[in-house]
């Protein structure tokens, strides 16, 4: 037998290892944790309210500054993964999660939740592409990939659905610095297990890590990003021009110095490929519409329908089992059918659903609610899993890390902008209505905020006059929530028909690799 066949049939074997589904299960736990972390805060934002009285600004960024954290940093640290090792720096980035999650637990100033919940993002930054770039080193069959993405891309997809549900029965029971404490032991378990069942894989040739890339991504992509968020807010101020300057010209220096690097963090030519460039725009959209919706749904749902969270957490499961559902199979129908087919109808699915969500009002029954969750999990599920595995596929095994780590930032930065751009427009929409003229002014004025404020503000008035006040914030808190579902349908449908074009021809790999 030659060397290249043995090589061959090695790697073959490898692809086959009885322990890569175990291997698997490991991974999904951590992509779980994370993603469960970036909206378990969601039915958590009541209580929390309450307790640490936060602004309606810092209300914002305590729901977005994870997923800003992780969405700058992603890119660097799949490149790290590549350089030092996948295995390792998962199993450091998740002792690193439980560790900040207990300060997350015990912050006692909005302040300190903050900075506690962008440290948690340093950590969710290392797992997410360490995940998917081991699939990849893991699963050399392609149809066996698929199936693998499929369920890490169903449990990603779920996670963010399932968060509500979690903290919903926490929060029956504990107080709202338990969704956090709940990483402790899924942490202790992932990383005790992965020690011995996760193999090791970088690329051997990777180069020094480029710490000037590093800067220039984070304040990159935290600048623009701010910068889209303050503009919804407040309107086109200095500070925003300053943060979108910034925070442009970070990234447009980073794209430039990746060109003239031997060993880039990122390879910029891989947009080149018009499929890699169109699953990213599809990732970064579909979970944009995702979570912005399960983030405000769930306020919806306690603050305006006054359910408890247990009942607001699982009146949101539809979203998690439809993602489930349609993940499993995604890749075998791709293959069967159609990638751009697959694609762009999950991203019209969740469109439609959005654009469902702008009849609403304090009435509305759960059938529609129900519905539209269920629409939008099946058309993630779909989406989601095949732009995944396009990305994935796109790149030699050596690359997986920074391919991975495209694939989660499109996801993360799709969270981060779902939660501020469309939580900008509820919160100006929000704050116009108009308190009853026999309302203190510093009560009108917190209960301006947030409408979790209002209700807490209204406590201070006499019955009839609390009542009127938090059916106006309700009215005005579902206007500000109907606009939100017409933007995010509008851009949902527009991307829709720009990934039809953008994967004609796209399809994913069948047989083994060698």
């Amino acid at each position: 037998m030659s060397r290249t066949e043995e090589l061959n049939r090695q790697k073959g074997a490898e692809g086959k290892s009885p322990g890569r589904w175990l291997a698997l299960s490991v991974l999904v736990l951590a992509v779980l944790l994370v993603a469960v972390d970036a909206t378990v805060l969601g039915l958590a934002t009541p209580a929390l309210s309450e307790d640490l009285k936060p602004s309606g600004t810092q209300l914002l960024w305590i729901g977005d500054i994870y997923s800003f954290v992780i969405a700058g940093l992603l890119v660097s640290m799949g490149s790290l993964g590549d350089r030092i090792g996948r295995k390792k720096l998962l199993l450091l980035g998740a002792t690193a999660f439980g560790a900040v999650s207990v300060l997350n637990a015990y912050a006692n100033s909005p302040e300190m939740m903050i900075l506690a919940r962008a440290l948690l993002g340093v950590a969710g930054a290392t797992l997410m592409p360490s995940t998917l770039a081991l699939i990849r080193n893991i699963f050399h069959d392609p149809k066996e990939r698929s199936l693998a993405i499929g369920i890490w891309g169903a449990t990603a997809s779920a996670g963010a659905a399932v968060g509500p549900v979690v903290g919903g029965a926490l929060l029956q029971h504990f107080w709202w610095g338990s969704v956090f404490l709940i990483n402790l032991p899924v942490m202790a378990v992932l990383v005790l297990v992965g020690i011995k069942l996760l193999p090791e894989s970088k690329n051997p040739v990777a180069g020094p890590w480029d710490l000037v890339s590093v800067a220039l991504s984070l304040i990159g992509v935290i600048g623009v990003v701010y910068a889209v968020k303050d503009a919804a807010t407040h309107g086109l101020t200095w500070g925003v021009w300053a943060a979108a300057v910034i925070g442009g010209g970070c990234l447009y220096a980073f794209v430039r110095r990746q060109f003239t690097l031997p060993s880039p963090l990122l390879d910029m030519r891989l947009f080149k490929h018009r499929g890699f460039s169109g699953a990213v725009l599809a990732d970064l959209l579909t979970v944009f519409g995702l979570s912005g919706l399960v983030f405000f749904l769930s306020q919806f749902l306690q603050l305006v329908q006054g359910r408890d969270p247990l009942e607001a957490g699982l009146a949101e499961l539809p979203a998690a089992i439809g993602a489930v559902a349609t993940g499993l199979v995604a890749g075998r129908y791709a293959r069967k059918y159609s990638v751009r087919g697959l694609v762009a109808g999950g991203l019209g699915a969740i469109g439609l659903a959005l654009a469902a969500l702008t009849v609403i009002h304090k009435e509305t029954g759960y059938p529609l609610l129900g519905a539209a969750l269920l629409v939008v999990g099946l058309g993630a599920g779909f989406s989601f899993t095949v732009t995944a595995d396009v990305i994935l596929s796109s790149v030699p095994k050596e690359q997986a890390g920074s391919a991975s780590a495209v694939s989660e930032t499109a996801y993360e930065l799709g969270a981060a902008l779902g939660i501020a751009l469309l939580g900008s427009i509820v919160t100006g929409v929000y704050q116009g209505f108009t308190a009853p003229a026999s309302v203190p002014a510093p009560v009108a004025e917190a209960a301006h905020e947030s409408l979790g404020g209002a209700v807490e503000a209204a406590k201070s008035l006499d019955p009839a006059t609390a009542e009127q006040m938090v059916g106006a914030a309700q009215v005005a808190f579902v206007d500000g929530l109907r606009l939100a579902s017409g933007v995010g349908a509008v851009v949902l449908l527009a991307t829709a028909v720009a990934a039809w074009f953008l994967l004609r021809g796209q399809r994913l790999q069948d047989g083994i690799e060698h």
